[in-house]
């Protein structure tokens, strides 16, 4: 059984997966990051593969990727990084990034590395649907690698049901069709997430776009199997101070009322 699958069998609600851009805010600060997730109740990271042209990115992960970047991170350097992590860290950690980079390294090289070092999953949100059912879902299978689809309020509902039967570990559900970090009405996103629910879908769902704090957790949390923050964990690293305290303020903030 995989990381993620393992998760979601222990844990059915209000999981909490964290997004962290790897080499931000200093280029070696990804094995602090992972530590102090884990050790202040993260269940799942999703570590962020900065790249120049970010599709879904909103401003604040995407001026943390272009300091990653300027950092010097990149996915061979990430991949040195990782290289026996899985030694202190049993978090679930997913890479999210984007077609053009993973290209270039090599996708099949990509995903030989990526399990080699102990990553769960994939997402790869500009991988169209007919590309990965035709070429790279069989690569990403070989070697046990989840990958994860996204969906929105827009995706029709056939669409919906053949992007989670393609989809392994969870179901991102986009809160909307903005970018990351923009504020979201939660009473229209608990409408879209109750309908996903009465789907009865393959895999858990998990809520992103917009979370940002405990309220917008628990709302997120209520049709959801929980949720996803990223924009405002990268704003509370971006305060300059020591990792693990900045850590430990903003989830015990963010799970207190769990």
């Amino acid at each position: 059984m995989s990381r993620i699958k393992d998760l979601f069998e222990r844990k059915k609600s209000q999981v909490l997966n964290v997004y962290c851009t790897a080499g931000y805010p200093r280029l070696n600060s990804t094995l602090s990051i992972l530590h102090s997730l884990q050790s202040n109740g993260a269940d799942l990271v999703e570590l962020g593969m900065p790249y120049s042209d970010p599709l879904a990115d909103g401003p604040v992960i995407q001026a943390s990727g272009n300091k990653a970047l300027e950092n010097g991170m990149t996915i061979a350097v990430l991949f040195e990084q990782l290289a026996g992590f899985r030694k202190e860290i049993d978090l679930p950690v997913i890479l999210m990034g984007y077609m053009n980079p993973v290209l270039q390294y090599g996708f099949e090289k990509f995903c030989a590395e990526a399990a080699k070092v102990g990553i769960d999953g994939l997402i790869l949100p500009d991988l169209p649907e007919y590309e990965f059912e035709t070429e790279y879902g069989a690569i990403i299978q070989k070697y046990g690698l989840d990958f994860i689809f996204l969906v929105t309020p827009e995706t029709s509902e056939d669409r919906v049901r053949k992007l989670d039967e393609l989809s392994a570990g969870f179901l991102y559900a986009v809160s909307s069709s903005a970018t990351t970090g923009k504020d979201k009405d939660f009473t229209a996103v608990e409408t879209y997430l109750q309908k996903l629910q009465s789907m009865q879908l393959k895999n858990p769902v998990l809520v992103g776009f917009g979370i940002k704090d405990s309220g917008t957790f628990q709302s997120a949390c209520k049709f959801a199997n929980g949720a996803i923050i990223g924009s405002a964990y990268i704003k509370a690293l971006d305060g300059g101070g020591e990792i693990e305290t900045v850590t430990h303020h903003f989830l015990s903030n963010i799970i207190q009322k769990k």
